[in-house]
């Protein structure tokens, strides 16, 4: 008899647990974005191209950045992010992909990858900005990252520069705003391009 009560607050608890999706609200699943894709002007590529493979490492990043939200600078000193709008990966993933399609195009490389392939040179960057802000409106979307080229042997630099864009949103709807981040890291990649295509002696070293 002594075990009567104890089985009863059992099954209760059983029951209100299966029903726990019914008793809590439940939270609007996000709409998942991704970085529109474009082609990198003819200008850009280039025939000087190397026996050299290039590996482009995760971009460092800051604790909000790293992640899938899609930051937004509001007002003077206020950061935020967009509710219900996420990256679908994390935002170093995305200046990932989008500058190793990049430089594939650019022809400068006999490959262009991870650099969890094997690779002659390495690619090592920190993402300082990646956000939408509103000292403009609509927002200005603005990039910068922070890039070196270095020896996959010994990490030993042998070329550093840092490059920043920017791109005005056509409106404040998420969609345009997402554009812009789009165009901004697009430019962001050819100016990278451009910059690796001038490094031909550290390049062939």
């Amino acid at each position: 008899m002594s075990f009567r009560p104890a089985f009863i607050i059992l099954i209760s608890a059983a029951l209100l647990f299966s029903a726990g999706c019914s008793i809590l609200p439940e939270s609007e699943p996000a709409t998942l974005y991704r970085l529109p894709a474009s082609d990198l002007p003819s200008a850009v590529i280039t025939s000087n191209s190397t026996s050299q493979r290039l590996g482009i490492a995760n971009p460092e990043a800051g604790h909000l950045l790293h992640s899938n939200r899609i930051v937004v600078y509001p007002e003077r000193n206020v950061v935020n992010v967009y509710e219900g709008a996420r990256w679908h990966e994390d935002a170093p993933n995305l200046i990932k992909a989008r500058l190793i399609a990049g430089i594939q195009q650019s022809q400068l490389f006999a490959g262009v990858g991870s650099d969890r392939l094997p690779h002659d040179l390495l690619l090592l960057s920190e993402l300082r900005h990646f956000q939408s802000d509103y000292v403009t409106n609509p927002p200005t979307v603005k990039v910068q990252l922070d890039v070196q080229l270095v020896s996959p042997q010994n990490r030993m630099p042998l070329a550093a520069n840092n490059f920043s864009t920017s791109a005005q949103a056509k409106s404040v709807d998420i969609t345009d705003v997402v554009d812009a981040f789009g165009s901004a890291s697009d430019e962001l990649t050819e100016q990278l391009a451009a910059w690796l295509a001038q490094q031909t002696d550290v390049i062939e070293r």
